[in-house]
């Protein structure tokens, strides 16, 4: 990896973090930065993050089959009315992370989920309306970008928002990586292959 963020192999040029770990490819190549619009989908993406909150990535995705089996594949109205008896068998699970915090968070922000949708009708709609402005982002995004920008105006405003609905584990760090994993914004580096078609993919979402 040099300073620009980049790593070219066989004579295509990625981001570099894609190389650190095997599990990263698919990741980066297929998912982080494809625009999402399903309210599940988009509720896991909130919960991973949130558990990911102090610790590396890699040991969220390495984990996130089991995630998705203990938490019934995050379906939201499930998880809402889980109780001390469901907390007490995910503390036992040896294949998520066992943190009572993060997994009392889950099934908060389950029935805040809930709530929102009652009222909005829509979890991505909601989250959706968020999405920064142009002007609000830089026309290049480089390495130095994403170092001095762990949050962003945006973000702040949604971890401010959820916070005030309830939600937990949603700070504005967390939210912008939430932001970078469901499209709401780019952030392939300027070089990167996918960082194209990720723009194409965006440009083509119907925003719900």
């Amino acid at each position: 990896m040099d300073i620009s963020g980049l790593i070219t192999h066989e004579g295509v040029t990625h981001c570099a973090w894609r190389t650190s770990a095997a599990e990263y490819r698919d990741y980066h190549d297929h998912e982080w930065g494809v625009p999402v619009a399903d309210d599940i989908q988009l509720f896991e993406k909130i919960c991973l993050e949130g558990f990911q909150a102090g610790m590396a990535w890699i040991t969220i995705l390495r984990k996130r089959e089991n995630f998705r089996r203990a938490f019934e594949g995050f379906d939201y109205h499930r998880v809402a009315q889980y109780t001390e008896e469901d907390i007490q068998r995910l503390m036992a699970d040896p294949g998520i992370v066992r943190n009572r915090a993060k997994i009392v968070s889950v099934i908060n922000n389950a029935r805040r989920a809930r709530e929102l949708v009652e009222e909005t009708g829509s979890l991505a709609a909601w989250m959706w309306s968020f999405e920064p402005a142009a002007d609000e982002r830089p026309a290049v995004v480089d390495l130095a970008y994403w170092t001095a920008n762990p949050t962003s105006v945006a973000s702040i405003r949604l971890s401010r928002a959820l916070k005030k609905r309830g939600w937990t584990f949603v700070g504005p760090t967390t939210m912008y990586a939430l932001m970078q994993a469901m499209g709401m914004v780019n952030d392939h580096l300027d070089g990167c292959i996918c960082r194209q078609h990720i723009e194409e993919l965006r440009r083509q979402f119907k925003r719900p």
